[in-house]
């Protein structure tokens, strides 16, 4: 695989390099000493830049191509120096987060667990084994530490699997547009879903109102029997 990258000025594509007072034209010319054209002389010779499977490796030898692809425009985003130093850095840190995210993940109980595997994994804990719920937050978390240590970390995890609980127990129930009690002595309509949201997101909500923590306490009484 290769890629030639642009290395002159032209009508289909504008090369140019702002210095902070004006936009100096670009051309890549072996034979010049500077990148720039308004420093060059009438006998430049082109030669393309190809990048091979990825990658342009320069000599010490060629200090302008150097300076041309340090101020050329696409430098940041079709191409990028490497840099060992920093590239490892962020593989430490990742490799770090992920022996995070599994230590974890080890030491959960199993009320996060399954509040986890509800809010995260849209899994009903109730449908499967302990051994299997561990294993699939181990993995989870091994595959996306990022985002399980932001959800174990979230004070309002707890109270989401609360909300993912009821409906799963089934003393919630959603009925076109409102989500409805599922009682043996009520089956009244605690709320109308609004626009834009989910059956669970409407209850969260609710929940987090005077008039709903009391009904919350209630329901989470009332599955705890």
């Amino acid at each position: 695989m290769s890629f030639m990258l642009a290395s002159r000025n032209t009508v289909a594509r504008r090369l140019y390099h702002f210095d902070g007072k004006v936009n100096r034209e670009l051309r890549y010319a072996r034979n010049q000493k500077s990148p720039f054209v308004d420093e060059q002389d009438g006998n430049f010779i082109l030669e393309p830049i190809i990048f091979e499977d990825g990658f342009l490796k320069v000599e010490d030898s060629n200090p302008v191509l150097q300076k041309f692809l340090e101020v050329h425009p696409d430098n940041g985003s079709l191409f990028a120096e490497v840099d060992s130093k920093k590239d490892a850095q962020k593989e430490l840190d990742y490799l770090e987060m992920e022996a995070d995210a599994l230590s974890k993940a080890r030491t959960l109980d199993i009320a996060m667990m399954e509040n986890v595997a509800r809010v995260a994994l849209n899994i009903d804990p109730s449908r499967i084994s302990t051994q299997e719920l561990k294993r699939d937050i181990i993995v989870f978390a091994k595959h996306n530490p990022e985002d399980f240590l932001s959800i174990v970390n979230d004070p309002n995890v707890a109270h989401d699997g609360l909300v993912a609980r009821l409906f799963d127990y089934g003393a919630l129930v959603t009925k076109r547009n409102a989500v409805h009690y599922n009682l043996p002595s009520n089956k009244s309509k605690l709320l109308i879903i609004p626009t834009g949201q989910d059956a669970h997101e409407a209850v969260s909500s609710f929940f987090m109102t005077e008039e709903g923590v009391e009904v919350m306490t209630t329901l989470e009484k009332y599955i705890s029997q």
